[in-house]
């Protein structure tokens, strides 16, 4: 009954008892003081199964909350990562940005040094650099910085001016194993890429010399190929040289219709000195092992 009429914790028994006396159930219990003894009762239940109600929402309240300000940190972290994302790509603009602008700077004015000068220090070329208004916009980089790509850049031209040089030399067809530069330099000493290699003799010399070298090097390693391509050439071919000199004439004769040959005119000594080299290592190694299935039964001869 008493919950039949939507009693809450406010409720007092004075002013309800009225509205129930006409209830059967109300005069049921007979005792005044049991009904008021009963409704203070129901009223505790009430008012504890409101503050159970209220405690219970109190608490997912404090979850929404709580769950609201993780979600509010979550995004400030995500906006402030984001930010420091967009800081970090325009701080790499900046610098990279700024290296363009100095390898231009040193494009237009070291580029200028180098024609005067086959030694350029960075000491120096910078006392230039500074007077120029692009300086500034390098600012982000500091000295180590200006410094190494000051020396990447030299390197560079230098690399390129002596890729052009030797691609001089290989153009000058006079040029042989046994070549020297007082002949050499009087025939490309006008060509600019002769005259922008260096303002020093002694430094093209010196280029000229390992050139040379270089050639002499790979011409000996074509030969040694050549040889070992002429099948006409076995471990037999030491002793037939030693009963006569004709088997190596024939060997000659056969080789000297390959260019890989012919570049070595100018050195036919060292040049005798490789065959003999590789009749000997022939000799040394013996008869060859017996074909196989998969190997062709037939020797050919160059």
């Amino acid at each position: 009954m008493l919950s039949e009429h939507h009693l809450d914790a406010q409720s007092r028994w004075s002013k309800v008892k009225d509205r129930m006396e006409s209830d059967y159930r109300y005069k049921s219990v007979e005792s005044s003081s049991l009904r008021e003894e009963l409704f203070k009762q129901y009223i505790e239940k009430v008012a504890k199964n409101v503050d159970t109600e209220k405690e219970k929402e109190m608490e997912r309240q404090a979850r929404i909350e709580a769950s609201l300000r993780e979600r509010e940190r979550e995004v400030q972290k995500a906006r402030s990562e984001q930010t420091k994302e967009i800081d970090r790509e325009r701080e790499q603009h900046k610098r990279e940005e700024a290296i363009q602008n100095f390898k231009a700077l040193l494009s237009d004015m070291v580029k200028h040094n180098l024609v005067r000068s086959s030694d350029v220090s960075w000491s120096d070329t910078r006392r230039s650099l500074r007077k120029d208004h692009r300086w500034e916009s390098a600012s982000l980089l500091d000295r180590e910085e200006k410094e190494k790509l000051f020396n990447e850049h030299i390197e560079a031209l230098s690399k390129k001016k002596k890729e052009h040089f030797r691609q001089l030399l290989d153009e000058t067809l006079t040029i042989t194993l046994t070549s020297t530069w007082k002949e050499i330099k009087k025939i490309i000493k006008e060509d600019p890429r002769c005259t922008k290699f260096s303002s020093s003799d002694r430094k093209k010399q010196k280029e000229f010399e390992e050139y040379i070298r270089d050639k002499f090097i790979t011409a000996k390693a074509d030969f040694r190929t050549l040889l070992k391509e002429t099948k006409f050439i076995t471990y037999r071919s030491k002793k037939l040289i030693q009963e006569s000199d004709q088997h190596m004439k024939d060997i000659e004769k056969i080789l000297q219709n390959d260019k890989r040959y012919l570049v070595l005119d100018c050195v036919p000594e060292e040049r005798r000195k490789l065959i003999m080299a590789y009749i000997d290592d022939l000799d040394r190694r013996g008869p060859p092992p017996p074909p196989t299935a998969s190997e062709p039964t037939r020797r050919s001869t160059k």
